[in-house]
């Protein structure tokens, strides 16, 4: 299961969701453009000094991202993409997730755009709100849905006696573990 921000804007979102990841063993795709950038301070704050445990990866676009979660795949995007939306699908607690399914979430002031809505109709998914909310935080869905997926798939969640064994983060910041994707081939470098 991977987790997907598409233009991401808050880095403080972006640093909660980075710190979900490293939690939960998840790896963490950002789309450009960002709303931020990798050595924002508030981003590495977030993510307080998880950023060694993060596998993030960026990527130039959608289209390239895409292609980078497509490729080695046992099952088409097609098949495993779930588009988390504020504006209709099935509820996210009525879908079957998979082990392999890539949970894809729009920027915070406009969600996905259209052509990822469009090209996948039937893969919407939304969190049940009170009408005359317009939406939850980034972070706090991206955390919902990324456990709610887990344990809909039956993946085992990390196993926590509630003991805290600090990993020597030495200043790592986001910037340095992210793995870019070029923008010729879509393969990671």
């Amino acid at each position: 299961m991977e987790i997907v921000l598409v233009h991401p804007e808050i880095p403080h979102n972006t640093g909660c969701a980075a710190r979900l990841a490293a939690a939960t063993g998840l790896r963490l795709h950002l789309v450009e453009p960002l709303g931020f950038s990798l050595e924002d301070r508030y981003l590495k704050r977030a993510g307080l000094d998880y950023w060694p445990q993060v596998d993030l990866v960026v990527h130039p676009d959608w289209e390239r991202a895409a292609r980078a979660l497509e490729d080695g795949a046992e099952r088409p995007l097609a098949e495993r993409v779930r588009l988390f939306s504020a504006r209709g699908g099935t509820s996210l607690f009525a879908i079957d997730f998979a082990a392999d399914d890539v949970l894809v979430f729009g920027q915070e002031t406009s969600g996905l755009p259209a052509r990822v809505l469009d090209a996948w109709p039937d893969r919407h998914v939304y969190v049940p709100i009170r009408s005359g909310v317009r939406s939850l935080n980034l972070a706090n869905v991206v955390c919902l849905g990324a456990y709610t997926a887990l344990v809909s798939a039956g993946e085992p969640l990390p196993d926590n006696d509630g003991a805290y064994v600090p990993v020597p983060a030495d200043g790592v910041q986001p910037a340095d573990v992210a793995r870019r994707v070029p923008v010729g081939d879509g393969r990671e470098r």
